[in-house]
């Protein structure tokens, strides 16, 4: 009891003193400018005692000597300050101008952030799409207004359709020049793999920048109409320490929907209406043919790093691992790839050398995309499998479906592509003139394809023999170019100058061998192919910073392409841009401006990838030895002749040019806490490359790639980005992007016809038909149909449309342009939040305004699919044949085509870190592709030609993710 009232006698006057210890602080937290800041974070450093300032920048918070007190605020310098008895503690922040000075890359050089005159949006990897990404730009699909990137299907390391601004051509590439560490890669990709940029592991990506307008792409010239993409793969840091880091992610991914085909009663129903129903040609099994071919995936990558750096030496090296399964049985991407780079400085740092090289074993095992169709299609009251264990299948019918189940169990097709990728870059600061840099860079990326593909002959074709193919080849991609920089300061005109001029070589090299099966079951080896074609191109670019107020760049490409004949060979890409920093005029001094900028541009950029080395010379291309002609007897015995084909030709055949026009507004408000742009464009490709028809007997082909017209293009890009919250627990960030565009045809002939329009779009159902059409006026995915006359119950009528020209009779005069595959606008939403160690983040994606044909409904949503098949068996139908009972093809009505906007939950991204003294575990767990919103009833809405037909579905994923780091 005693021991007890000395405790709590000790008590009452311990607690007076602890509480007399403790003092109010108070005080006011202002920028330079002596202008109050809400919302500044206050925290006592190692505790959980915090506030924060109110609207006029006041505060008061519990402090004891010697505690120290951490004040934080977006766009300023974090400071601290030991707490002795101040009273007030009045607090300035200094402006953090990181934010604003942050460099971005150009092309030949670099700018910050604030000094940028061109459309130049750069994304790191903190806003990278998270997951067991496989292919590089998936990491940026919905991060950049202007910029939709499709996937081409679920298909394990399957390539992507990227656009930036809609594309600039027609039959000529659209896809952006991509360039990884100086080095720009062949735009047609490489041999034998699924997509060329897989070659680049994703985990080695520091950030990608991309280049929209012309002014800012006009220094790539001749192949930057469709923007360009530049890619910085990460590399070592200056004094750093060692680091080890180990990342697993292991995915499992199945297929969630499928095409929507009559069940095995309701086809069964349907067959027993033909009038020669024969019931001995069914089964009586109930077989979901689309669930026989698709399987649950998994897949595992690994990723080892290694990286550490010295006051002159920095180098990293990671070793990587990905396997990844298909949902489409058989179907598996493999890469294992070692990635190293090193950066050397010399001469007190005035010389840099910088190497990455990255050797990369690419393997694919293809699987039979045809089972999709297939399955689609076959039977579903047979068993994938006869009593006695062998496939059944419709033996002697040459015309009918095989078995899927056995076309991917039996067709085997391998491929590997060995590659490496090298850039070596010097960076000289000259002596003898401060300010005065050279830069070269060469660039080697050189791969080589071997493939064997072996396929069993058709069970249902009595004629038909076991095929072989057996390819190889190899792709050569070298650069050489260099530049000199001269960078100084014109204090009495108070002018930053900043100037550039180089020289570029590049060349492709392509050589292809083959040797197949033939119809006689003979191996024969096809004539080696040679592919090659050359760049050469002086550049120069001049930039000015007047006042740190006024900005002017100027750029010029002169390029020469081989693919050209020499009165077309060279030509001149010019750019100009200015720049305005309002937010640094006296007038908008202590606003709630802290970046406000507004910036105009124009550039001429063009276009050479048309596909064709020497489409200006007249070529002779050898027949196959299995389409030679008889020419004459030798005792007796007919002699064959391999024939020479002669090409079509158009000697006068020129760039592309493309001129682009842009003007936008950057801001920054509450100190960078909320930014933005706001970009309008309008871009007009003329000598346009199509290829059309051409005149009986004006060529060598009634087919002809040539330079006759343009297309019009023109847009608004807005991006908002803002940090919701911001404290030392927790940080919230929102990103929104949004674009609205519009492409059409304004002139596609060479004469005057202005009903000319050149057929595209096939589809399936009958041969050669197609089901959209470039004409003058109108988008380059717009579709060409039948306008549909439906009953007072609003069912379609089966051969009723629209008389449009009122001549009592329905022809091809009455088809009409409607809709389109292409989106009136596209967007993003990201948000990130971080509470602790937890962290959480998620990407939508949305289309609006596009329109999908469904193919596979028009083909076979009917009723002659079932009972009218060309032999003796049965074929499944699209289940729309029980709304429209169709009894034949349907194909050219515009009641197949269907609105297709879409939202879609990208990614969703859960994980936390688990920090420790030598040892950092992070978890995650990420799932992707969890639902879409959409009222299009087809597989997908998301196909980019907007034709839905046999698609190679997207599987749902679930990752789980380790990630250690000593």
């Amino acid at each position: 009891m005693k021991t007890f009232l000395n405790s709590m006698l000790l008590l009452v006057f311990l607690i007076p003193t602890v509480m007399w210890s403790q003092t109010t602080v108070s005080g006011t937290v202002t920028d330079q400018a002596n202008v109050p800041l809400p919302g500044v974070n206050i925290l006592i450093k190692g505790t959980n005692t915090g506030t924060t300032t109110d609207f006029d920048g006041n505060y008061s918070i519990s402090a004891k000597n010697g505690d120290v007190i951490v004040f934080s605020y977006v766009g300023f310098k974090l400071q601290e300050f030991n707490y002795n008895g101040q009273q007030p503690l009045n607090v300035t922040l200094a402006e953090d101008t990181a934010l604003l000075d942050e460099i971005v890359l150009i092309g030949y050089g670099s700018t910050t952030k604030q000094d940028a005159t061109g459309s130049v949006e750069k994304v790191s990897e903190k806003e990278f799409n998270q997951g067991a990404i496989v292919s590089p730009e998936q990491l940026l699909a919905g991060k950049s207004a202007g910029v939709r990137i499709t996937s081409g299907g679920g298909d394990p390391g399957g390539g992507s359709e990227i656009r930036i601004r809609g594309g600039a051509s027609l039959s000529a590439n659209n896809s952006p020049l991509i360039v990884i560490d100086g080095l720009p890669l062949d735009q047609r990709g490489v041999q034998g793999v699924r997509n060329q940029l897989n070659a680049i592991n994703p985990n080695d990506i520091e950030d990608f920048v991309v280049l929209k307008d012309a002014s800012a792409t006009a220094i790539y010239g001749s192949r930057a109409s469709n923007g360009v993409i530049l890619i910085t793969t990460k590399k070592g840091k200056t004094n750093a320490p060692l680091k080890v880091e180990y990342d697993l992610k292991a995915s499992v991914a199945q297929v969630t929907d499928f095409v929507d085909v009559l069940t095995a009663n309701e086809f069964r129903a349907i067959a027993e209406t033909d009038t020669n129903f024969d019931g001995s040609l069914l089964g009586n099994a109930s077989t979901d043919w689309q669930k026989q071919i698709y399987q649950t995936a998994v897949g595992a990558i690994h990723n080892v790093t290694v990286s550490q750096g010295f006051d002159s030496f920095n180098f990293r090296a990671n070793v990587n691992h990905t396997s990844q399964q298909g949902v489409l049985t058989g179907d598996l991407y493999e890469r294992n790839s070692v990635n190293l780079s090193a950066v050397k400085r010399l001469l007190d740092n005035d010389l840099k050398l910088t190497l990455t090289t990255k050797g990369i074993l690419d393997d694919n095992k293809y699987a039979d995309k045809g089972a999709i169709g297939s399955a689609i299609g076959f039977d579903p009251t047979h068993q994938v499998y006869n009593a006695d264990g062998s496939y059944f299948q419709y033996v002697g019918q040459s015309l009918a479906l095989v078995n899927p189940v056995f076309s991917l169990d039996n067709n085997n097709n391998r491929a590997r592509n060995k590659r490496n990728i090298t850039n070596f870059n010097i960076d000289y600061n000259l002596p003898f003139l401060e300010g005065l840099k050279f830069n070269l860079n060469a660039g080697l990326d050189y791969s080589e394809l071997s493939g064997k593909e072996y396929r069993l002959a058709s069970p249902t074709n009595p004629g038909g023999f076991n095929y072989e193919n057996f390819y190889e080849g190899f792709n050569r991609n070298s650069l050489l170019d260099f530049f000199f920089n001269y960078k100084t300061d014109l204090t009495s005109l108070n002018t930053k100058i900043d100037l550039t001029a180089g020289h570029s070589y590049q060349e492709f090299f392509i050589k292809s061998d083959r040797s197949e099966t033939e119809t006689a079951g003979n191996l024969i080896a096809r004539e080696t192919i040679i592919n090659r074609n050359a760049l050469e191109s002086y550049f120069a670019r001049a930039s000015f910073d007047i006042a740190n107020k006024y900005l002017l760049s100027l750029t010029v490409r002169r390029d020469g392409s081989s693919r050209f004949g020499e009165k077309n060979r060279w030509s001149t890409f010019p750019g100009v841009s200015a720049g305005w920093k309002l937010s640094n005029e006296a007038f908008l001094q202590n606003s709630i401006f802290s970046n406000l900028k507004l910036r105009a541009g124009w550039g001429k950029t063009g276009q050479q990838e048309i596909g064709q080395n020497y489409g200006y010379l007249g070529v002779y291309t050898p027949g196959r030895s299995d389409a030679s002609v008889q020419f004459g007897y030798n005792n007796g015995v007919p002699q064959y002749v391999n024939t020479l084909r002669p090409e079509e030709f158009d000697e006068n055949l020129k760039w592309e040019e493309t001129s682009q026009y842009n003007v936008a507004l950057d801001f920054g408000l509450f100190n960078e806490r909320l930014t933005g742009t706001v970009d309008a464009y309008y871009r007009e490709t003329n000598d346009l490359l199509a290829t059309i028809p051409t005149a009986a007997g004006s060529n060598l082909s009634d087919l002809l790639t040539t330079n006759v017209g343009s297309v019009l293009s023109k847009g608004i890009e807005f991006s908002l980005n803002g940090a919701l919250a911001r404290s030392e627990d927790f940080n919230w960030d929102m990103a929104f992007n949004a674009t609205l565009q519009e492409n059409k045809i304004t002139k596609l002939s060479l004469g005057n016809d202005p009903n000319f329009f050149i057929a595209q779009g096939g589809i399936s159902g009958g041969v050669g038909n197609n089901i959209q059409l470039w004409r003058e006026g109108l988008d380059p995915s717009t579709f060409y149909v039948f306008r549909q006359v439906y009953d007072t119950a609003g069912k379609p009528i089966e051969g009723a449309y629209v008389d449009v020209n009122g001549d009592n009779q329905i022809t091809e005069a009455d088809k009409q342009a409607y809709k389109k595959a292409s989106p009136d606008a596209y967007l993003g939403f990201t948000n990130t939040l971080n509470y602790k160690n937890l962290d959480f983040s998620f990407t939508f994606r949305g289309s609006l305004g596009n329109y999908m044909y469904n193919n596979v409904a028009s083909d076979r949503g009917n009723i002659t699919t079932v009972n009218d098949a060309p032999g003796q068996y049965y074929v499944n139908a699209h289940s729309s044949v029980l709304t429209t009972n169709f009894q034949k093809q349907v194909l050219f009505s515009d009641y197949h085509i269907r609105r297709a906007d879409f939202v879609k939950l990208d990614n969703v991204s859960l994980g936390y870190l688990v920090p420790g003294e030598n040892l950092n575990l992070r978890l995650s767990l990420t799932a992707t592709n969890l639902f879409t919103i959409t009222e299009y009833e087809g597989l997908d809405p998301e196909i980019s030609n907007g034709i839905d037909n046999n698609f190679y579905p997207r599987p749902q994923t679930y990752v789980l993710g380790l990630n250690f780091t000593f």
